[in-house]
């Protein structure tokens, strides 16, 4: 089976680790590299991912640079979260013909928040015959693509109830940050105003299961509250005094006409002793389904690789992870 090549588009934490991820795969070849970092460009990304294989790849600061000796069927991209700093990425890379698939929280179901800007990376992505994939563990799996997929066994579902609980000290720094670890509470309260913090993906996983179920979410609520620390709390990178920030709490909830038909709870901060997935299906039968084990960075690594053949293989245009045929390890 011919190989697919890759291309690695954004070089932090979860970059690198999807780097040496497709160093071991005998399906997948990289081809090469982009970041903005200046401090890397010209450098070895075996060097820099800490890949350990012969790979000879350079890191270069465009697209444009990789394909002027090379060529690729797809891009695995690893920047931002928020579409306003990615728009321009995805459109760079779909104009040169290739395939995405991203991490951005925001691509993963972009109708609700950004229709304007999903339409313009459809319309594009149709226009070059590529295919373009938000994805990850959450969301993009967990919280939206898995409990729609558990519903096949229903006869009917009245309630879905998704809750997400992770100890974040098994997490990388940036992702402790994200969700405010060694904050006050006031700055806190004050970063969360800005938009800029926080899980982003809810109204993305909420929003692509009213559309499985052909709903019409007529109200979205969302609230976010710190978990405050009760004693002294050390990470890898945090070292949170008691009174500070460890983490958060999210609560989401999705109403139709009807009532609520989706609560979604998410809670990550240090030390916290609940460490698992738990997903509840009302109806005919009443399911539940708990995991444990599911680490954010370990997944969303395995599963947006996994989603590479599937993605190349797929129609043209934006999709979701509800549209595609299920990814496996391979």
């Amino acid at each position: 089976m011919k190989k697919i090549r890759v291309i690695h588009y954004g070089l932090g934490p979860i970059g690198c680790a999807m780097a040496r991820l497709v160093a071991q795969r005998s399906n997948l070849e990289i081809v090469g590299a982009v970041d903005i970092n200046p401090a890397i460009i010209g450098t070895s990304l075996k060097a820099h991912a800490g890949i350990d294989s012969d790979l000879d790849v350079k890191i270069s600061g465009s697209i444009a640079d990789v394909l002027a000796h090379t060529k690729a069927d797809i891009v695995v991209h690893t920047t931002s979260s928020y579409f306003d700093m990615f728009k321009s990425q995805l459109l760079s890379i779909i104009s040169h013909g290739l395939n995405i698939v991203s991490t951005a929280e925001e691509l993963s179901f972009p109708w609700y928040h950004h229709p304007e800007e999903a339409a313009e990376v459809q319309a594009a992505a149709l226009k070059m015959g590529v295919s373009v994939l938000g994805t990850g563990i959450n969301p993009g799996f967990l919280m939206d693509s898995l409990p729609i997929a558990l519903t096949s066994i229903s006869q009917r579902v009245d309630h879905l109830n998704i809750k997400r609980a992770q100890n974040a000290s098994t997490r990388r720094g940036p992702f402790q940050k994200k969700i405010g670890a060694n904050m006050t509470a006031e700055e806190f309260k004050i970063a969360m105003a800005s938009g800029r913090m926080g899980h982003v993906g809810l109204p993305e996983s909420m929003a692509m299961i009213f559309a499985a179920f052909g709903k019409t979410m007529t109200q979205y609520k969302e609230k976010i509250t710190p978990v405050i620390a009760k004693k002294q709390t050390t990470s890898s990178f945090f070292d949170v005094p008691v009174g500070r920030v460890l983490g958060l709490r999210q609560v989401a909830s999705g109403f139709s006409a009807e009532g609520e038909f989706c609560k979604m709870t998410f809670v990550a901060y240090l030390d916290n002793k609940e460490d698992r997935d738990t997903i509840k299906i009302s109806g005919s039968p009443n399911l539940k389904v708990t995991l444990e084990g599911t680490n954010g960075d370990v997944g969303t690594a395995a599963i947006t690789i996994n989603a590479i053949k599937r993605v190349v293989q797929a129609a043209p245009g934006l999709i979701t992870m509800k549209d595609l045929a299920p990814a496996h390890c391979d």
